[in-house]
């Protein structure tokens, strides 16, 4: 069954309408999802994880079926502080002062400014397939420029990526998330299903760009103030990625990561492209049981 004991509901936080599946029993575990997906990512890793943890699976702001603040020429609302301060809420909403996440992606970059941003209340942290946006950017190159394309695409003015995606949402999406047909078969059909329901509200497409304008714009200024401030990831620190993926192709991860984690580290890759929890979920889960 497709997220089996798990509700489904939305609450308001923040002004902003937040669409989460819900399930389990034990200490909290927030599990955020990345582009072009929804929280239904989760769905081979959650149920295995709810007999130990009450996990939380929200879809983040401009994604799934959660609000969708307007276009902005700053694309302010859509900075990760302001996802951060979503998610803390959310979790104080269900009373919780501290939590464990989890984080692929998109999601893993707004779980990294939850922990600088709010240290006292994330306990750990797993990120997925990413180092930091800052280091992206700093070290960009050719090769992240042909591998990494859809983030200079997606960040262009509203709404030209926008206008351009909606003409035919489906083929965006499979060319977005394939390098070849073959590696479509990973996404379950209920996830899939989900995914595209979602990316045919055209406000969804406008809050996946606008989070990617902010990265470019807003989320620098914020993490070259953390870097300069000295603030670093607090809390013990999982980094994993894919090993068929393009983090180990170009970057030592956890070299990288050594550099923004002030508490333990730890890491390795997983047998999978970029998106683990859905093509390797019993190694994610071996990680996890581990580190969590």
């Amino acid at each position: 069954m497709f997220f089996e004991g798990f509700s489904l509901e939305t609450v308001a936080v923040r002004g902003q309408r937040i669409r989460l599946r819900r399930g389990g029993e034990g200490p909290p575990l927030l599990l955020l999802h990345g582009n072009p997906q929804t929280h239904a990512m989760w769905h081979k890793v959650a149920p295995a994880l709810a007999r130990r943890f009450t996990c939380y699976l929200p879809d983040i702001r401009g994604y799934g079926f959660t609000s969708k603040p307007p276009a902005s020429p700053d694309s302010a609302a859509y900075a990760k502080r302001e996802h951060a301060a979503d998610l803390a809420a959310l979790m104080t909403h269900f009373g919780h002062e501290t939590f464990r996440v989890v984080a692929h992606d998109r999601g893993a970059r707004v779980a990294h400014r939850l922990a600088l941003d709010h240290a006292a209340r994330v306990e750990k942290l797993c990120t997925m397939d990413i180092i930091p946006t800052l280091e992206h950017f700093e070290r960009a190159d050719m090769a992240f420029g042909m591998g990494y394309y859809h983030w200079f695409f997606l960040a262009q003015p509203h709404d030209r990526p926008e206008r351009m995606i909606l003409r035919d949402v489906e083929d965006w999406f499979d060319l977005h998330t394939s390098r070849e047909p073959k590696d479509k078969g990973f996404f379950h059909p209920e996830a899939r299903a989900d995914y595209l329901a979602a990316l045919r509200l055209p406000d969804t497409v406008m809050g996946i760009c606008e989070d990617y304008r902010a990265a470019t714009g807003i989320d620098l200024v914020h993490d070259r103030e953390s870097r300069a401030a000295g603030v670093k990831v607090q809390c013990p620190m999982l980094a994993l990625w894919g090993a068929k993926g393009a983090i180990p192709r170009w970057y030592d991860a956890m070299a990288v990561w050594g550099q923004y984690a002030a508490g333990p580290l730890t890491g390795g890759p997983v047998n999978s492209g970029h998106y683990l929890a859905e093509e390797a979920p019993e190694e994610v889960l071996a990680y996890l049981e581990s580190f969590l």
